[in-house]
């Protein structure tokens, strides 16, 4: 109540959100639009001096990262609170992505930054079917409907329709880094290349603000007496099972192959 006592000298309040692991649609990866949009309304609702978004993803869905850095973004803005990133081991690609939705973003020494592209993966087991004797049936009413089959033969129409695909994607990542990042990024041909940095190269690159760490630089901005209040995800009262362990055990090595792009 200390809070809304008029003539009580107030300390300054600042929010504390985590932004941990890969970025996916709602039950594939532990980041998403969905999973944190109460968490960040909190944040914001008591209008604290800042918020500070502990990041450390290695990226994920595009439009997830869209869609919690434009949350963030319209909070910060509604709420007229200033927001701080701050990057444990990675802010890369679409976990670069949400950083950016700071109005400063501050790593540690050590942190991976960047990775500014994006990236199409999968396999192709057409010649093992045919090895084993398999022969496999596929009708389509629409010529593109399966395009990128891993179970056909690659074709060069199919791989320049995707090309164009992540092209597309690739400049709206590239114009959100530049709406938000501006003057700030270096002249670098490379910055866009998927390239990463680390500590204080990505500082040089214009890609972070600072080296630093939470607590020394909120004390910093907002005096020593500043109050951190941390909000947590609400977890399941009892365990998954079934099926839904079964997708959390998948989600989990998707997560630790994302992580593994950058030796973590």
């Amino acid at each position: 109540m200390r809070r809304w006592i008029p003539f009580l000298k107030n300390h300054p309040e600042v929010a504390v959100v985590r932004l941990q692991g890969a970025i996916g649609a709602s039950g594939r990866g532990s980041l998403s639009d969905r999973s944190v949009a109460s968490l960040l309304e909190k944040a914001f609702k008591r209008k604290p001096d800042a918020v500070a978004l502990e990041i450390n993803s290695p990226g994920g869905s595009p439009v997830q990262s869209a869609l919690i850095g434009a949350r963030i973004r319209r909070l910060a803005e509604e709420n007229d609170v200033p927001v701080f990133a701050f990057v444990e081991d990675v802010a890369a690609s679409g976990g670069y992505w949400l950083a950016s939705a700071a109005d400063e973003i501050i790593a540690d020494s050590c942190s991976i930054l960047g990775s500014i592209g994006v990236i199409s993966s999968g396999f192709g087991a057409h010649v093992f079917l045919q090895r084993q004797g398999f022969e496999r049936r596929v009708h389509t009413a629409g010529k593109s409907k399966s395009m990128m089959d891993p179970f056909k033969p690659e074709t060069e129409e199919d791989v320049a329709r995707l090309n164009k695909l992540l092209g597309e994607l690739h400049e709206q990542f590239i114009a959100q880094v530049r709406e938000r990042r501006g003057d700030k990024l270096a002249d670098n041909p490379d910055l866009f290349t998927g390239e990463v940095w680390i500590g204080q190269s990505a500082v040089e690159q214009g890609l972070a603000d600072g080296v630093g760490h939470l607590v020394p630089t909120m004390k910093d901005r907002f005096g020593d007496k500043v109050q951190l209040r941390r909000l947590e995800q609400k977890k399941p009262l009892l365990p998954r099972i079934g099926i839904q362990a079964m997708q959390g055990a998948i989600t989990e090595v998707e997560e630790r192959a994302l992580f593994a792009r950058f030796g973590l």
